[in-house]
């Protein structure tokens, strides 16, 4: 019998078929219907199969889902904080029905798994921002996930697994819960404590948690997430490869580390109890949770989300009952006197304090700054410095947005001219005109076709920002939503930079040369920006020029002082 903490719900709910049964489903799946699922989909799926999200068996049904809403308690009681959900289009739900079965697929087409559908319904996503999240601020990459990507359907089914999502990347380090079950066991270890960390350690995380696991007599699973984690986060190839270097500086037994493939939704006090729910399917025993843990930082009033302490409080009103003992993260600074790490509110007042916030660290490697030995090791600071060079280095993207004939074209046209003069940087120019008849000759103008024009354009910007080149965008872009997700993907690999051209329609017309505007007003035109089809205005653009008023010159600098100050070009 295990001597280890048994799994939530009493037991691994592993969602992989046999063989035998595997084979008679990949035939059937031939004649099911094919759902494609997106990066946050498939780590919530291999999360199911593998069992990490024991006691669920699929996706949320809506009985559960609401229980889940209002309780933090599946329908059964069971607690679970965070909805697991299946989103899809309405198209796509149109000819669906209970007991139906599709097949869900990753990007390359491999069955993954069928689900036997047992819901349908259409949820309130601003009751689940709300209940979920307590927010419906935009700024909040959940709730601008559930406002902006997720589709308007839930369902609701069961699983029968045929595979997980293929990984080509630390295969080694990748352990399902069973597997890291049975490590535990082959080590003797029983006293486990886990770690979440989607950013790289420094030495005061490793004085952190070598303190815990002497407390307690126990070991350490350094546990990091490499699903989806906050925008702008450090890749986590870089993070693997930083982590790897800490581990070697552990004494011998004591810790292990895994990854753990799991999207993070920054849901703050929650998430942490999902968290430990997660760790405790995987064997663990205590859980580490930090001040405004999975806090995505500030509101748009630039508040934060959540108060410092409400993550730890909320695990340990359910410590009890889920049997997983939350330990604080205190917060260690480097005391110069005593060349040690300390816990800070341990520190004698006479002595002095040293700390490097995850701002300041961002700063100097952004500008690059020194990087003291007594904050991080050596070689996790020369695979920082690789991964992440001084921002005058680094590829961006500066993504105009504007009515015709604001003068975005003209500006993005002369920024292109101004920093090949520089000649240090390669710049790719992705004017609207220029991409309409190179990458969407075949689109129209209708709003799912601006779409994927503006998508297309996104994704070609974001694969010449993460190779370390400058992508100069200038569509109408007049959508929200479209030129969020943009940003969303071009900050994965580079820095996004949206400027709105605002120069006023009324302006924008005296200069139609191409006379569009008198069309559409004739309805000569169906579906212009601004006339007949609505432009949005960006919530919060980077930079807001009018070239009312100024001219083509005075425009082009107002962008170059603005990339000089911040750092990109010099």
């Amino acid at each position: 019998m295990s001597h280890l903490i048994k799994p939530h719900g009493g037991s691994l709910c592993e969602l992989l078929v046999d063989s035998k049964t595997k084979s008679s489903l990949l035939k059937d799946s031939l004649e099911l219907k094919s759902l494609t699922l997106n990066d946050r989909q498939l780590c919530d799926i291999e999360m199911l199969l593998n069992g990490g999200f024991s006691p669920l068996r699929g996706f949320l049904g809506e009985a559960d889902y609401n229980s889940v809403l209002s309780d933090n308690r599946l329908s059964d009681g069971t607690i679970w904080p965070i909805p697991i959900t299946l989103d899809v289009s309405e198209e796509f739900s149109k000819d669906l029905n209970f007991d139906h079965r599709i097949v869900l697929r990753d990007y390359e087409g491999v069955a993954i798994s069928i689900l036997t559908i047992s819901d349908i319904w259409e949820p309130d996503l601003k009751n689940e921002a709300k209940m979920v999240y307590g927010t419906s601020d935009l700024k909040h990459p959940a709730v601008n996930y559930l406002f902006n990507n997720s589709k308007k359907i839930y369902l609701g089914g069961s699983l029968q697994g045929l595979e997980y999502p293929k990984h080509y990347d630390y295969q080694a380090d990748r352990h399902t819960p069973s597997e890291l079950r049975a490590e535990f066991e082959k080590k003797g270890w029983s006293k486990i404590v886990a770690f979440q960390t989607r950013n790289p350690m420094h030495r005061a995380h490793k004085e952190l948690v070598n303190r815990a696991s002497q407390e307690l007599d126990g070991n350490l699973l350094i546990h990091p997430v490499v699903g989806m984690t906050k925008p702008g986060d450090v890749d986590h190839y870089t993070r693997v490869r930083c982590y790897k270097k800490v581990m070697e500086k552990f004494s011998p037994n004591l810790a292990m580390l895994s990854l753990v493939p799991l999207s993070m939704r920054m849901g703050g006090p929650r998430e942490a109890l999902w968290h430990a729910l997660i760790r405790k399917n995987y064997g663990c025993t205590h859980f580490i949770v930090g001040r405004d843990h999975a806090g995505p930082g500030n509101d748009s009033l630039d508040k934060p989300f959540y108060g410092p302490y409400d993550a730890q409080d909320l695990v340990v009103k359910y410590a009890d009952e889920i049997g997983v003992q939350m330990l604080p993260f205190k917060l260690m600074v480097y005391v110069k006197e005593r060349a040690e790490y300390m816990p800070i509110d341990e520190v004698p007042e006479e002595l002095t304090q040293l700390n490097i916030s995850g701002t300041e660290l961002r700063n100097r490697l952004d500008k690059g700054l020194d990087i003291p030995g007594w904050f991080t090791y050596s070689d996790v600071v020369k695979e920082l410095r690789e991964a992440y060079p001084p921002k005058s280095k680094r590829g961006f993207t500066i993504f105009f947005t504007g009515l015709s004939g604001s003068g975005k074209s003209t500006i993005a046209n002369a920024l292109q001219v101004k920093l090949l003069e520089n000649g240090r940087r390669r710049v790719t120019l992705l004017d609207g005109d220029i991409v309409r008849i190179n990458l969407s000759s075949e689109l129209g103008f209708s709003k799912k076709h601006r779409d994927l024009n503006i998508q297309r354009i996104g994704f070609v910007a974001s694969e010449i920002t993460k190779n370390g080149g400058i992508a100069i965008c200038a569509p109408i872009a007049p959508y929200e939503n479209v030129r969020q997700g943009n940003r969303q993907l071009i900050s994965r690999g580079g820095t996004y930079i949206e400027v709105h051209v605002s120069t006023p329609i009324d302006i924008c017309e005296k200069r139609d040369v191409k006379g569009l505007y008198a069309k559409a007003r004739k309805g000569l035109i169906k579906g212009f920006t601004g006339i007949d089809d609505p432009y949005e205005v960006p919530a919060n653009p980077e930079l807001a020029i009018d070239t009312s008023n100024i001219s083509q010159q005075e425009a082009v600098q107002i962008v170059l002082e603005y990339l000089k100050n911040e750092g990109y070009i010099d």
